[in-house]
């Protein structure tokens, strides 16, 4: 609605993964050099893990993009499945035939001949699993014994897993040791930092040919603010302020547009979403509360002895000078009479 407005060719805030939008922040370049990873070298595991929103799958979509001509991939976007029915998602994915009916052991068959035909001839063969974190345990441990699918020097096939870091409490499960022990390469994408943001949406609205300056400072400071540096929060909100900007005629976004934008998104109560705190960090707060509580608690027990004696004397001084007063009054009691 808003492009002949400012002159742009697409919407530059579209939350689909589009690699060509792709913002190479030092977290997102170093994950997309662990995939890369993955298409030049046999074998094991390659994990990629982040909160929702963060770009998992728009690097994904990049390495798709860059893929080389010796490399076949298989991509599962749908992993809720069983066993067999990931290995014929696979098989599928990999254009192979088998019969109907056809059982966990022959597709694993069809699937070992594959390999060994694609090595013969000089190919990869890379799985790459979406939204990885669904898969149950017996998928997992399915996946885990694809990789023994192997020659005297080297595995046949190549699993990347993209998911949410809850991924990273599974895969830290007793049980599962022997997976978490192949994988060859582990990254976690972070929301970006404030810095990151501001590059992350001046390089979006190159992309599509807007000017740098649409939107101010303060409007990029609060968008900050109102998502906490993950990328997809970040688009929905630009997107809604630029559509804003539109109603109103105005081709620079401030800061009151996008607050007026993220509670269009959000809803009236627009919750400050900030990154979560590191580990270390996490740490420290702790241990600090910790030290002032036992600071308060050495207080609370070294006041009272400090103000013992003068409260005691104060006591030890009330009969005595309720024994003085009545002794007055019987005299004055006997005087009077």
């Amino acid at each position: 609605m808003y492009k002949d407005f400012f002159g742009i060719r697409r919407p530059p805030f579209s939350i689909a993964p589009d690699p060509q939008f792709l913002y190479l922040s030092p977290g997102h370049r170093e994950a997309l050099a662990h995939l890369r990873y993955a298409l030049g070298e046999g074998g094991g595991f390659v994990l990629l893990t982040g909160e929702v929103g963060t770009g998992k799958t728009t690097v994904c979509r990049c390495l798709l993009s860059q893929t080389h001509e010796d490399v076949n991939l298989a991509l599962v976007i749908n992993p809720k499945l069983s066993a067999q029915e990931l290995l014929a998602t696979i098989c599928d994915e990999l254009h192979l035939t088998y019969p109907a009916g056809c059982g966990t052991k022959g597709l694993i068959d069809r699937l070992n001949a594959y390999l060994l035909a694609a090595h013969a001839q000089g190919r990869r063969t890379v799985l790459i699993i979406d939204e990885a974190q669904n898969l149950s345990r017996d998928v997992l441990e399915q996946i885990r014994l694809l990789t023994n699918l192997e020659t005297d020097r080297q595995r046949l096939l190549q699993i990347v897993l993209l998911g949410q870091p809850e991924l990273q409490e599974t895969l830290a499960q007793p049980e599962l040791r022997q997976l978490s022990q192949r994988i060859a390469a582990r990254h976690h994408l972070s929301p970006l930092s404030k810095a990151e943001t501001v590059g992350y949406v001046r390089h979006r609205l190159k992309v599509a040919g807007l000017e740098e300056g649409l939107f101010s400072a303060a409007a990029l400071e609060e968008v900050f603010r109102l998502s906490g540096g993950t990328p997809r929060t970040i688009n929905l909100i630009c997107d809604r302020a630029l559509l804003g900007a539109y109603a109103q005629g105005t081709r620079q976004v401030d800061r009151g547009i996008v607050k007026e934008a993220a509670r269009q998104v959000f809803g009236p109560k627009v919750k400050v979403r900030l990154p979560l705190m590191p580990n270390w960090l996490i740490l420290v707060t702790m241990l600090a509360a910790c030290l002032t509580i036992a600071a308060g608690l050495w207080w609370l027990d070294r006041r009272p002895a400090a103000t013992q004696a003068p409260f005691s004397a104060a006591l030890s001084s009330r009969p005595e000078m309720t024994g003085s007063r009545g002794q007055g009054q019987e005299n004055r009691g006997g005087e009077k009479r």
